[in-house]
Formats: C-alpha cells, structure tokens, sequence
C-alpha cells in the first residue's frame, strides 16, 4: 500500500508547520557551498506544498528565515534574498494555477526593498485563491512576535481601550501574526535537530513535534505523508486522560 493511502483523510491536521532545516550542511556534506543547498530546498518547498495541497491541508507555514538568519555571513544572506525574490516571481503562477493563496508573517520590514515589493506583489496576486493557504515565515522569531503583540496590547490599555483584568488567551491571539489561522497540530522539523528554534512558541502549545534526519533538500511528499501518519496514529488528550479522550 502506498503511504499516501494510509492516511485517514478524516484525521488530517489541519495546519502543518515546517522548520526548513539542513540545506547548508546538506550542500557541505556534497562539497558544496551552503546556498547550492538552499537552491535545492526549493525544489522541496514547491513538492511538499503540492503534497499538502494535494492531500487537503488548509494551512501550512513554512519557516524560511528568522530573525537570527540575519547574523549569518553577508554573502549567504545576499544570496538567500536574491533565492527569495527569484522564487516568488517564478512562483506566483503556479500558486494561481492551484488555487493557493500565500500569506507572510514575520518583521518584513527588514527584508530589502526589493524583496518586500516582490511579497508585497505576490499577496495582492494570490488574494483570491481559496485552497491551501500557504504561510511564509520570513525574518520572523517566535520572541519578536510575542514582544510585538505585548506593546499593542499594552498601547489599547493606555488608550482605555481594554482593561487589563481583560486580557486573556483569545486577547492575546488577536495580536500575534498568526491571529487569522488556527493553531499548527502538527509541527516537523527536518535536518536532525531537535528543537524549536524560535518558531511559533506560543502557537505550538499543543502541535504534536515530528523530528527527522532528512535535509530538507532531501524532503518529499512521501516523507511528509509520513509525519501526519506518524501525527494520525497519536493520542491528543490536551491536559485531559486518555480515557476521557475516548468517553
């Protein structure tokens, strides 16, 4: 049987969130230099995002750089903004031809004008497809996201428009970049490291984490079918028993 068809299209996440890792050690370990490897990876972020749109995902985010990405050397960095604005431009039709809308969170304020115009260009393009909403997280962190929705917060009670006693888990939501989707179920990191790395802390409370050894240039459709088969076969008891989940 095809793994494809082990999946229960009733118990699909409905959000997926993917930490994009391994691309540089990926081209290392083939004697390359680290942006032969993220020139791959996007070979990658177009299979994987047909796969979920394929299989019914409703939203994937897809982590493509944080905030710390920008302390890396100058050259990587140059070349990682040119990868960006070369892959939205050549992107844009086949999101179209899908039916896939893309949405950006992150502080894109410090990406290049250039850069910004591109994504800006791609959002008004892609803001009638009603499939797959594809999520770019772009010089985003988890922490600046947070102190982000902390001041806004904090200027509405200056400004009497809401009280402190006030302020609550739906509040908070209201604030962050992520306020118009629901909560990832699934989270998968490629690349062979185990942890968060800045990403989506507070939304990920309750996702189910997928760790795997693959690089990311290496990830395909059949590696993610296996996450959410993996994800599928999971209790999700969110605080509760596991005998309270089955009553």
């Amino acid at each position: 049987m095809l793994l494809r068809e082990r999946i229960d299209p009733s118990k699909l996440p409905q959000h997926i969130a993917i930490i994009m890792d391994g691309n540089g050690r990926w081209a290392q370990e083939k004697g390359e230099d680290r942006l032969f490897g993220h020139l791959h990876g996007v070979e990658s972020v177009r299979n994987i995002v047909e796969g979920a749109a394929e299989i019914g995902i409703g939203y994937l985010t897809l982590y493509a750089f944080s905030t710390e990405n920008w302390d890396r050397p100058a050259y990587e960095v140059s070349g990682l903004m040119e990868l960006l604005v070369d892959t939205i431009r050549k992107e844009v039709p086949t999101l179209n031809k899908n039916n896939i809308r893309l949405h950006v969170i992150g502080d894109v304020g410090m990406l290049p004008p250039e850069a910004r115009a591109e994504l800006e260009e791609a959002l008004k393009e892609t803001s009638a497809n009603t499939g797959l909403n594809l999520i770019m997280a772009i010089s985003y962190s988890s922490r600046w996201e947070i102190e982000n929705a902390i001041k806004q917060i904090a200027r509405e009670v200056k400004k009497g428009n809401l009280l402190p006693e006030d302020i609550n888990t739906d509040q908070i939501q209201k604030y962050l970049s992520t306020s118009n989707f629901p909560d990832p179920e699934l989270m998968i990191r490629t690349g062979g490291e185990y942890r968060i790395s800045n990403f989506l802390l507070y939304q990920l409370a309750y996702a189910e984490l997928y760790f795997t050894e693959t690089r990311w240039p290496d990830f395909r459709k059949e590696e993610l079918y296996q996450a959410i088969i993996d994800y599928q076969h999971r209790e999700r008891r969110f605080g509760k028993t596991g005998e309270q989940v089955k009553n």
